[in-house]
């Protein structure tokens, strides 16, 4: 009976021994203080979104200068020939209706 349990008990600790090593280790804590680990996710992520912003600012121009800036031009010269043209008219008309001097 003795000799069993002996046996017992050396065949559970030759079968826990490799089940053992195989267990990680436990993980070391970050001795980072929180705020130092916020601190460099909002770095990260500030570094995400001024990428972005840059990548859509170019898409943007380039949008800007192929299809508005075009249709735009002609627009912003219409008026300024408009204004002009009004301008001249109205000094012709304020030429035209001061009273002489005689």
């Amino acid at each position: 009976m003795r000799l069993q349990i002996i046996f017992i008990f050396m065949f559970l600790l030759q079968a826990w021994r490799p089940a053992l090593a195989q267990t990680a280790e436990p993980e070391q804590p970050d001795s980072r203080g929180i705020l130092e680990r916020l601190a460099e996710r909002a770095g990260q992520a500030r570094s995400k979104i001024k990428s972005v912003g840059e990548t859509v600012m170019g898409f943007a121009g380039a949008y800007y200068e192929d299809h508005i800036q075009p249709v735009a031009g002609t627009y912003v010269e219409w008026a300024s020939n408009m204004r002009n043209s009004l301008w001249e008219k109205v000094r012709t008309a304020v030429g035209n209706y001061m009273p002489s001097s005689n």
